[in-house]
């Protein structure tokens, strides 16, 4: 299988990604780029995958009294520049060159408000549930598409820049075949992680 091929435009938007805007995003502060990704996992409802829940999530229009969940979510206010679906689609919510409210209270290395200087990738599945092969293969083209335009430092889990308070990706994702498929690292969280 080839791999796949990913570009990012100048204007933060990456070819070959659907394109669903949220409102949930603002402007980065003047000269700041994003210098490290934050990796998650999610799904809606819980444990349930290729639903229609994360996007409703990420553009305010997840129906309160569709799952008994939801209502669970009801105001919150939340995006993620990235979407990696089970079977490998990538959706896109928010340009690169601004800020989604993905991280929420967190810190890394020494810095807070990680969604200033962070780029936050949705993975479809939980912390129990192995990601599928076909995610690895489109997380790996969209690091390296970043890599390429961005001066990224390591990808870290939600779990690493807000221990204690989310444990995303969780034990199921598979750093070592990230590793094997791009180089990139995930620091220790406690050599040199969030302090």
């Amino acid at each position: 299988m080839t791999a796949r091929r990913l570009a990012v435009g100048a204007d933060g938007w990456v070819a070959g990604a659907a394109r669903i805007d949220s409102p949930n995003r603002d402007a980065r502060l003047p000269g700041v780029e994003p210098t490290l990704v934050v990796i998650h996992g999610i799904s809606l409802p819980p444990g349930e995958f290729g639903g229609d829940g994360v996007l409703r999530l990420f553009t305010n229009t997840l129906d309160p009294a569709a799952h008994p969940y939801y209502a669970t979510l009801a105001g919150l206010r939340v995006s993620a520049h990235f979407l990696v679906r089970r079977d490998g689609a990538l959706v896109q919510f928010v340009s690169c060159a601004e800020r989604a409210w993905h991280a929420g209270v967190s810190r890394w290395r020494g810095r807070a408000r990680c969604n200033d200087f962070s780029l936050g990738i949705e993975l479809e599945g939980t912390d129990a549930t192995p990601y599928a092969t076909a995610q690895y293969r489109t997380l790996a083209a969209l690091l390296r598409a970043l890599r390429a335009r961005y001066p990224l430092g390591a990808a870290v889990g939600h779990s690493d820049v807000a221990p204690g308070r989310k444990t995303d990706p969780g034990p199921a994702f598979d750093w070592d075949a990230l590793a094997r498929l791009t180089g990139a690292r995930r620091l220790p969280a406690g050599a040199s992680g969030p302090g």
